[in-house]
């Protein structure tokens, strides 16, 4: 048996049947998206020039009876506030934010009640006398104001819904159920008025009581026909949800008494081939439905693919299956429109709100702008090849402007462009200015790309569908001027970008059809490859989002969960009924994000399997690499062996070495490569920054004693100038940085109470009878490593924080604002010294010692550390630590031991032959 697709069907009866008035036939199909099919359909089996029919959705054709226009739920949602705010209390009006919580939900219950022809006075005094038995007890003199209120919203439904109904339709617009109860009252006066047309309803599943009701009365009066879709096996079934509505019509409706039931087809119990595709998460789903297209291909590459559809159950799965798809898969048509979630311009105008709402809650006189807010507009792809502002986000990263006002802004670009000025006009003239302000910046945007370039074109496409949403705004708010918080606007905003959809361009007829589950009403495919087959998402799953009870609903005969469910039922089977190769895909993982349990569908095609039916059932998981991380290894070529030699001549500083010795690959990027780290904005003090204030602070108050012995009244001066000095370093380290309060106030005061602290220990020392010498502060060293195994003499060269002479002695002093234990610069064997990273200290200091070697002039050297975070430990001398034996003192041995280690890793850094390898 070959299948006749629905379609085919119909096309036969309207040729058959109405070959001589097909100009006079109107086909309602339950969406617009079958039109085209239709048409397409009725080419394949006529072979000269026919008028066509008029084909029409049902929302359009129910539009014709009423004859009023539709509105959307924003513009509704408008519409009852100016309502609300006329028929209530000045003193008990709400704002709109607030209003618009409840009204949503409201809004939804008006229009079941309308769809289903239900009297509404009587439903919504129902739900009052609900809430007044739920408050029965309450004795008269408990009730609250707020219990008060409560009781009065409930009383006030049936004015809300009377008032709304008159007010829209004096304006002759209105919600859907206000449309379709107006179609059914106009009823009787628009089939006298088409008495020469004929109507043909093909496809539907459910329909609502006004739809019933218009369908019945033009087939009692042999105005129309209706043709169904249904399988036998969902039809006979009782308990089958596929058929549930259909069921009902057969049996309730007065024309099938005496008329035969058109059509009931024998198609599902065909046979078929199922499989069940089981994978963790979102992506692994895109993945196997490109590689089920990529096997069609494959297996046979002359074949199209207009009769394989994929359906996805959730619509963010589209970018990711787009991805995924071979590309073997030529001509495509997407049904669905891309999301303007992640639409550049959307994206744009919703970080420009933020900026913008932030600096009013803040405060609207001065205007503060947050840094991220600022730079997340200015480094945005459509803003920053355009405004000229590359300057000025270099002067807020360099100078930690964390908080900018409007004014300082304006300040630091002297010369904006009018892109720039459209982005940062204070947002202080209320929401109208708002928005003119940002479709002047749309417009501005619009005129920067080319269409000669094509991706400049596709973003003109969605800078384009944001204008729309913002001309729509413009357009609400000149009619409703008295909501102009920029808050509510942003609310609103959020709404209404929901409908910003950009279309995909596609050749409908032709190749892969992609597409949700709505759109595949009335069509039929051969192949078809459906996703997300979870619970939550196919079915949708419960969500009450009404005042309606559920046991009201059921009284009243308003569609529950129940009859939600039936309708995705009646979809899914639908897309199987004809279908030869059908693959089901669903998410493995039942918890987290996108998760969910396998799909009720899948687990009824396995209990209720028909006898032609081959169903399998894979599970699906990534392959793991055997290797987690391939290391980087980078060969030393002629230009790295130069630069190695820039680097010898300039010299090798121990910091240097050390992060050689940390990771090779690191080494290389800082010190071959030159790439320096990204200079960002440091919103809290970095402990580098603070290292460097209190190094700093130090050197200046240290300053005027060089070469001098240090005397108690020495130290007491720097106690004087130590406050003044160390807010100095700030402002010069940390330019424009907040250092007032937060947590950047308290690295303030932990550097001031470290230099204190450590001016302490100096004045105990000098107490005590020390005599300090101050020889140098913040000095370089520089010498010469000459050695038979080096291919070339290699410079060592670095900055020394302090060196003094002490009792006699000189000691060479690194300080370090982290803590540092005394272990860090104890060794107990010079063998691989620079093997293991926890050396660097004593690698760093002996470096020191042997550049001041030939300046000591014979005196005694020590080496250490003086930690901030450790300052009772005093002066952390280097010290090799034999047996029981330490010796502090930095002699000629423990400097030859020490060069043949260094020159052990300078050979390995120099070798042509050892590549630079990461250390993992």
């Amino acid at each position: 048996m070959t299948n006749t697709s629905f379609l085919d069907k119909i096309a036969k009866v309207l040729i058959d049947d109405y070959s001589g008035k097909l100009s006079n036939t109107i086909v309602v199909f339950p969406n617009k998206r079958a039109k085209i099919f239709l048409v397409e359909a009725l080419k394949n089996q006529i072979d000269t020039n026919i008028l066509s029919p008029n084909i029409i959705s049902i929302e359009e054709f129910i539009q014709d009876i009423a004859s009023i226009r539709a509105v959307d739920q924003i513009e509704l949602l408008f519409e009852f506030y100016q309502v609300y705010l006329s028929i209530t209390e000045k003193a008990n009006q709400q704002s709109f934010e607030l209003f618009a919580n409840w009204a949503k939900t409201l809004l939804q219950d008006f229009n079941e009640i309308d769809r289903y022809l239900l009297v509404p006075s009587h439903v919504l005094s129902y739900l009052k006398d609900i809430e007044d038995i739920k408050k029965w007890g309450i004795e008269v003199e408990n009730k609250t104001q707020l219990l008060e209120n409560y009781i009065d919203f409930w009383k006030m439904l049936p004015n809300y819904y009377q008032s709304l109904y008159n007010h829209l339709l004096n304006k002759g617009i209105g919600y859907q159920g206000l449309i379709y109860r107006e179609a059914v009252n106009n009823l009787n006066h628009f089939s006298d008025s088409i008495k020469e047309k004929q109507f043909v309803f093909a496809g539907f599943n459910a329909l609502n009581t006004a739809e019933e009701r218009i369908v019945q009365h033009l087939m009692a009066s042999e105005q129309a026909r209706i043709y169904w879709d249904v399988d036998h096996t969902f039809l006979n079934d009782p308990f089958h949800d596929a058929g549930l509505f259909v069921r009902r019509f057969k049996e309730s409706w007065k024309h099938y008494k005496s008329n035969p039931f058109e059509w009931i087809v024998d198609d599902f119990s065909q046979s078929k081939n199922i499989q069940i595709i089981g994978t963790p998460k979102t992506i692994g789903q895109a993945k196997i439905a490109g590689s089920i297209l990529e096997n069609i291909v494959n297996t046979n590459p002359n074949a199209t693919l207009d009769k394989v559809a994929v359906v996805l159950g959730e619509e963010n799965l589209l970018v990711p299956l787009l991805y995924s798809l071979p590309s073997s898969v030529g001509a495509l048509n997407i049904t669905m429109g891309y999301s303007s979630k992640n639409n550049p311009a959307q994206i744009l105008i919703a970080k420009l709100f933020k900026m913008h709402t932030n600096a009013l809650s803040r405060n609207a006189k001065s205007y503060v702008l947050y840094y991220k807010d600022v730079l997340d507009i200015l480094t945005h792809p459509l803003v920053e090849p355009y405004a000229k502002t590359s300057s000025l986000v270099g002067i807020i990263n360099q100078n930690n402007y964390t908080f900018i006002t409007h004014h300082k802004l304006l300040e630091l670009n002297p010369k904006p462009s009018d892109l720039f000025l459209l982005l940062f006009q204070k947002w202080e003239n209320g929401s109208m200015a708002v928005l003119e302000t940002i479709s002047a910046l749309l417009l501005t945007i619009k005129t920067n790309l080319s269409n000669d370039n094509e991706e400049e074109k596709i973003t003109k496409a969605f800078v384009y569908s944001i204008f729309k949403v913002i001309n729509k705004l413009i357009n609400y708010y000149s009619k409703h001027e008295h909501i102009d918080k920029i808050e509510t606007l942003y609310a609103i905003y959020k709404q209404v970008i929901d409908l910003a959809e950009v279309s995909f361009e596609g050749e409908p007829l032709n190749g892969l059809q992609i597409m949700g589950v709505l759109e595949s009403r009335v069509l039929d495919f051969e192949t078809v490859i459906i996703t997300s087959m979870n619970e939550g998402k196919l079915p949708a799953g419960k969500s009450q989002n009404s005042f309606i009870p559920y046991d009201v609903k059921k009284e009243l005969g308003l569609p529950t969960f129940k009859e939600k469910d039936a309708i995705y039922t009646y979809h899914f089977y639908h897309l199987l009924q004809r279908a030869k190769n059908i693959y089901l895909i669903y998410n493995t993982e039942s918890e987290g994000l996108d998760a969910g349990e396998k799909s009720r569908f899948i687990t009824q095609l396995e209990v209720e399997k028909q006898p032609k039916h081959t169903l399998t059932h894979e599970i699906y998981n990534a392959v793991l690499p055997e290797t987690a991380y391939q290391q980087m290894v980078i060969p030393k070529s002629e230009l790295v062996i130069l630069r190695l030699k820039e680097i010898a001549d300039k010299g090798f500083s121990p910091s240097a070495l050390t992060s050689y010795i940390r990771n090779p690959i690191q080494f290389y990027f800082q010190k071959i490569l030159r790439i320096s780290e990204v200079e960002e904005v440091e919103e809290n003090i970095a402990l580098n920054t603070l290292g460097t204030i209190i190094h700093e602070t130090l050197k200046v108050l240290y300053e005027p004693f060089i070469g001098k012995f240090l005397s108690e009244n020495d130290l007491l001066t720097c106690f004087k100038l130590l406050d003044n000095e160390v807010l100095k370093q700030f402002k010069l380290v940390y330019k424009e940085g907040e250092i007032k309060k937060g947590r950047n106030l308290l690295a303030f005061e932990v550097a001031k109470r470290n230099v204190s602290n450590f001016l302490k220990v100096e004045l105990e020392s000098i107490k005590n009878g020390d005599a300090i010498k101050i020889l140098a502060l913040e000095q370089r060293f520089e010498r010469i490593l000459e050695h038979p195994s080096l291919p070339f003499p290699v410079k060592i060269g670095g900055s020394v924080d302090r060196i003094e002479e002490r009792n006699g002695n000189i000691r060479i002093i690194d300080y370090k604002t982290g803590k540092v234990e005394k272990a860090s610069v104890t060794l107990k064997s010079w063998k691989d010294l620079t093997q293991d990273i926890k050396n660097d200290k004593i690698i760093q200091v002996l470096a020191y010692a042997y550049m001041y070697e030939n300046e000591a002039n014979g005196k005694p050297i020590e080496a250490g550390i003086i930690s901030f975070k450790n300052l009772k430990s005093g002066f952390l001398r280097f010290n090799f630590k034999e047996g029981k034996e330490e010796s502090t003192i930095i002699d000629e041995g423990i400097l030859d031991n020490y060069l043949e280690q260094m020159v052990l890793l300078l050979n390995e850094i120099l070798d042509e032959e050892i590549p630079f390898a990461e250390k993992v």
